[in-house]
């Protein structure tokens, strides 16, 4: 497997212009402020989702980037999380990067098995008995699936989130692990690192990430 170059990825520079673009419309907003005929409250929608677009965008390159350096089989994952979004079947996976996750878990199930998008898709088929719990990944191995997390103690803004968002939070508050939480109520798919999560659209970076 190729490890990808973050640093050579033409998705930066898609991401340099969509920053930019940004940026020229708020010194076009800011050059307004002053002008009693112009609102600038449409101005601020239209940011708002150039911001939404361009984080998306960067969440997805870098949830490459995170798989790569681990030498994690990124096709895999990738099309698990396109098409169990698109199905709205919730799911929750750990990967496992430098520090051991076994600690932080319990209750798994053991599977063994070599990574595979049609094996995970069928662990998070609603009415699955696994499918409740997380997988764990280590390198290219599926270990265990029905793994119980620790939830997050930190308070989450967003009341929305459910118990996989909360869980997905809180392993990766106290672990590196990077952990992909896709919801069942809106197939909306994020990833947590470092106690943060992170929308992810393939739809707008699928065409960048193809050339990466």
């Amino acid at each position: 497997m190729n490890q990808l170059s973050c640093d050579e990825s033409p998705m930066k520079e898609q991401l340099k212009q969509q920053l930019s673009e940004i940026t020229n419309a708020l010194q076009h907003s800011l050059s307004l402020i002053d002008d009693d005929n112009h609102c600038l409250l449409s101005d601020f929608e239209n940011i708002r989702e150039s911001f939404k677009q361009a984080e998306s965008v960067a969440a997805s390159f870098y949830l490459r980037c995170y798989l790569s350096a681990f030498s994690i089989d990124y096709t895999a994952i990738s099309l698990t999380i396109q098409h169990l979004s698109a199905r709205r079947h919730g799911a929750l996976i750990m990967i496992q990067r430098k520090e051991p996750l076994l600690t932080y878990i319990h209750s798994g199930i053991a599977i063994g098995a070599q990574l595979s998008h049609s094996l995970l898709e069928s662990i998070f088929y609603p009415g699955n008995p696994l499918h409740d719990g997380a997988v764990l990944i280590i390198e290219n191995q599926i270990v265990s699936a029905a793994n119980v997390l620790p939830v997050s103690t930190v308070s989450v803004d967003d009341k929305k989130l459910g118990t996989r968002h909360r869980a997905a939070i809180g392993l990766s508050e106290q672990t590196d692990a990077l952990v992909i939480v896709i919801s069942e109520e809106s197939g909306q798919s994020s990833f947590a690192y470092k106690g943060s999560l992170y929308p992810v659209s393939f739809s707008m970076a699928r065409g960048l990430l193809s050339q990466s």
